[in-house]
Order: structure tokens, then sequence, then C-alpha cells
């Protein structure tokens, strides 16, 4: 937490000063109940005291009048909001397993059809991306508020092989971050240009989100390197979540490719836990309603970023509540105020 008006919290002084003086009267009031020649019959006539209850008004009052002084001085933090701006990466698995067709009319179109719907929710101006993996993954249309190039990207999706979701999830950090993974090309003021490394970003502590997520479908087991949970920290480090959408059953279903049945199976473990360790939520699909109404659910409330914000309102109202309670049980107890 941070302060605006720093200079203000010189105040903060009168709070031991205070405390000070009511220290003080307290010892001189029992220095003046000594001067009784006998303390049993003032105790006698005045029945049983207040005891501690007399110095819970007090305290309450220095510690409203405390948190009303630090108010004066504009306290702020940083703290992470929802935001209607933002970056939101689709990243659909293409594998040959999305042409089953538990899902009409096949899995495939069924997420393709959910996709569109949910990209036509989003404000203008958040910057959707789309990225495929099968046995590898590209970036079929980089981060743009146009909404137009956006589904044309989805339209061209077309199943194709294996299933590579860790590599998937660093296509997709490199669109957000706009960081394509290529060496560049050397030149002669720079032949070690193949040799130099990209720097390696900071970390951000955990609980601080980048204004960015992923949403993540797939239907299957990761087959092709890297595994996924060796790289999630990579999104992790980058205060990025990954929303993760399972499609299918865990069972699996058997899918003709080449003239072979091939069991396809759901890992759904993974996708929990990639979901778990980058602080975002994991969705089952059975059926082409559920996947539509994960989609429509997903909204930019899901994307955060930093921002900072004063709190002096905040402050100044704890201030008055116990001031306020302070006064209230001194009348109601003694008739006075603190």
């Amino acid at each position: 937490m941070s302060f605006l008006w720093t200079n203000m919290l010189w105040l903060l002084g009168i709070v031991p000063v205070l405390v000070i003086a009511y220290l003080l009267i307290q010892r001189r009031r029992k220095k003046y109940a000594l001067r009784y020649s006998s303390l049993s019959l003032v105790k006698d006539a005045l029945g049983q005291g207040p005891g501690l209850r007399r110095h819970i008004p007090p305290i309450l009052f220095l510690v409203g009048l405390t948190v009303m002084l630090v108010a004066l001085a504009r306290p702020a933090a940083t703290v992470m909001l929802p935001s209607h701006q933002g970056t939101i990466v689709v990243t659909l698995d293409v594998s040959g397993s999305m042409r089953a067709e538990d899902l009409r009319p096949n899995r495939m179109e069924a997420a393709k059809s959910a996709a569109r719907a949910f990209v036509e929710k989003q404000p203008n101006n958040v910057r959707i991306g789309i990225v495929s993996f099968s046995d590898n993954a590209a970036i079929v249309q980089a981060p743009t508020t146009d909404r137009e190039a956006v589904l044309a990207a989805i339209n061209r999706l077309a199943p194709q092989r294996g299933t590579a979701i860790g590599r998937g999830i660093v296509a997709s950090l490199d669109a957000i971050f706009e960081e394509p993974r290529q060496k560049p090309t050397p030149t002669p003021r720079d032949p070690l240009a193949l040799s130099t490394p990209t720097p390696t970003p900071t970390p951000l502590p955990r609980g601080v989100y980048a204004p960015a997520i992923i949403v993540l479908l797939s239907d299957g087991q990761s087959n092709v390197g890297p595994p996924p949970l060796e790289v999630v920290d990579l999104a992790v480090n980058r205060g990025v979540r990954v929303y993760t959408v399972g499609v299918g059953q865990p069972e699996g279903t058997v899918l003709r490719v080449e003239g072979r049945a091939v069991r396809v199976r759901l890992d759904e473990e993974t996708l929990k836990r990639i979901a778990d360790r980058t602080d975002g939520t994991y969705f089952k699909a059975e059926s082409e309603t559920d996947l539509s109404n994960i989609y429509q659910n997903l909204s930019t409330r899901l994307v955060f970023q930093a921002e900072k914000t004063e709190l002096t309102a905040g402050f100044t109202g704890v201030a008055a509540v116990l001031l306020l309670v302070a006064g209230a049980l001194s009348l109601l107890w003694f008739n006075r105020l603190p």
C-alpha cells in the first residue's frame, strides 16, 4: 500500500499523545480514589463498577481516529480488477479425434460453432486470437479486435492428426506476448544472432494476473511432446490463467482412422491440473449444448488487470463506523461521550 499525500502521515503522532494522556488520566483517577478512608465503603456505595468495560469506548475512539488520519494521507493499493480490455486466446484441438460424431454434427463443427458464438459475445475492444494444435501448433490468427478475421480463422480449422497440448499452450503464450519462437536470421553486423538467448521474463507473484487468458479445448490425450504439465509453468510465471474444456467421455470413443478402429480417450486429469495450476477452471462438455453453454458463460469478466486504486473512501467509512460505535457505547453505558 502507498500514500498519495505522505506528508499527512505526521498527524499520526497525535495518537500516541492521546494514549499517554488517557493513561495519565487513569493513573490520576486511581490516586484520587486512594484518598478515601475506606475503599470498601466506596465500593458498597457504588456497587459493581464498570471494570474493563470503561476502556472499550476510548479504545474504539482511538482506533477510529487512527484510521481517519490514515485516510487523510489518501492510501492507495494495486489491486486486480475485472477488465473490459485484454486478450483472449481460443486454443482448439484439431486432432483427428475431433471427427467423432458423439457431438452433432461432429466435435470439430460443434467446437467451431461454440467458439464463433463466444467471439461474437465479446466487447469490441477485447483482442481475440486463435491457436490450433494437433501434432504441432500454429497461431491461426494473432490477437486482434477484427472480429471478421477471427471468425474467418475459426472457419478455416479442420481435423488433422495427433494431439500436442503442450505445444498448444506454448503457441498461445507466444500469441499473447507476440513472441514467435523462431531464431533470428544472422546478419554481417551480428554473426552471433543465432546464439543470442531470449531474455526470460520476470515471474509474476502468485495471484497476480496478466490481462489475458487462454481458453483451451481438447478431446484427447497429449501424445506429442512436450508434456503439458512441463510447460504449464510458463503460463503461471506470466500470470496467464488457462481455462480448459474437455470434450467427450473419459472412457473414450471408437473412431475409424485409415481403415482402423481407434479408441480415443479424454485425459480429464491433465486438463484439470492445467487449470488448477494456472488458477483457471476446468469445464466438461458431454454434448453440443454443454459446449455452447460453457463458451457463453465465459466472458471478459475472466480478464483482470492490475490497477492502482485509491482506498480513501473505504478507510473513511471504517473510521466513521468505529467512532459512531464508540460514541454509542459510551452514551449507553455512561451517559457521556468518550
